[in-house]
C-alpha cells in the first residue's frame, strides 16, 4: 500500500486565511495536533497546536502570524510505501502526514487513525483465531519452516511479525492464527525445539480459565 492509497478525505487543510480559533477547533474536532497549511494546491508547511497555543488574539488569520512552517521531512510523495510512512510519523512524532504528487501539489494528508486502521487490517485483528510467540535465535529463523508446521497442522497464518531486541540475538516470532484450538500446533513446536514464549486466545486456556472460575464458586459456596 502507498500513501495515495491512504488518504484521510474527511480532514480539511488549513488555510491561511482561517482564524487560529478556526484551526484549534478543527484539530480538536478530528483529534489531531498537526494540520497542513495549504493555498489552494500548494503545501506551505506543517502547523501544530503547539504552534498556535500562545498566540495572544485567536481571531488572528493563520496568514498574518510568524510560525516556523517547514516542509522539510514534514511530507511524502503519493508513492512512498506505508512502511516509510509509518516510520516517519513515529520518527517526527507526528499526527498527520502531508501526501504530494510529482509537481509537490498537496493531494491529501495520512493521519494515525488511517496508520491503525491499515495496522489492524495488516495484522488481521479483527479475524477470530489463536496466538502463538516464539523466541528464536536470528540464525534459526527459518519462517518458511515456522509456515511449514502451522500448515501441516490443518492451519493457516493470517499475519506474523517480528521483534528484534538491541545487543541480543533473540527474536520474537509473534504468529495469528486462523484457528483458536491451537494446541496442537504448540505441541509440534516444542517437537522441534522451539521455545513458545507465550500463547493467547486458545480454547483450552479460556476452558482451564473457566474450570478454575467454577472451582472458584464451588468452594465459596461452602
Amino acid at each position: 500500500m502507498v500513501a495515495r492509497e491512504m488518504l484521510a478525505d474527511v480532514v480539511p487543510p488549513v488555510k491561511t486565511s482561517d482564524t487560529v480559533q478556526k484551526v484549534l477547533d478543527r484539530m480538536a474536532e478530528f483529534r489531531v495536533s498537526h494540520l497542513p497549511v495549504v493555498n489552494e494546491v500548494q503545501f506551505l508547511g506543517l502547523i501544530s497546536d503547539e504552534d498556535l497555543i500562545e498566540v495572544a488574539d485567536y481571531n488572528s488569520p493563520v496568514g498574518s502570524l510568524d510560525l516556523p512552517l517547514t516542509t522539510v521531512d514534514r511530507y511524502v510523495d503519493e508513492n512512498r510505501h506505508v512502511y516509510d510512512i509509518v516510520r516517519m510519523m513515529n520518527e517526527k512524532s507526528l499526527s498527520v502526514l502531508p501526501v504530494l504528487d510529482a509537481r509537490l501539489n498537496y493531494l491529501g494528508l495520512i493521519s494515525v487513525n488511517t496508520i491503525i486502521e491499515f495496522i489492524a487490517q495488516t495484522l488481521s485483528v479483527k479475524e477470530p483465531g489463536g496466538i502463538i510467540v516464539l523466541e528464536v535465535s536470528s540464525r534459526e529463523n527459518s519462517l518458511s519452516h515456522i509456515a511449514q508446521i502451522v500448515e501441516s497442522n490443518n492451519s493457516q497464518i493470517l499475519s506474523s511479525y517480528i521483534r528484534s531486541f538491541e545487543d541480543s540475538t533473540r527474536l520474537e516470532v509473534t504468529l495469528k492464527l486462523n484457528h483458536r484450538d491451537i494446541s496442537p500446533i504448540v505441541a509440534a513446536f516444542t517437537r522441534y525445539n522451539y521455545v513458545v514464549k507465550e500463547t493467547f486466545n486458545d480454547i483450552k486456556n479460556d476452558n482451564d480459565n473457566g474450570d478454575r472460575y467454577d472451582q472458584l464458586m464451588n468452594y465459596l459456596s461452602f
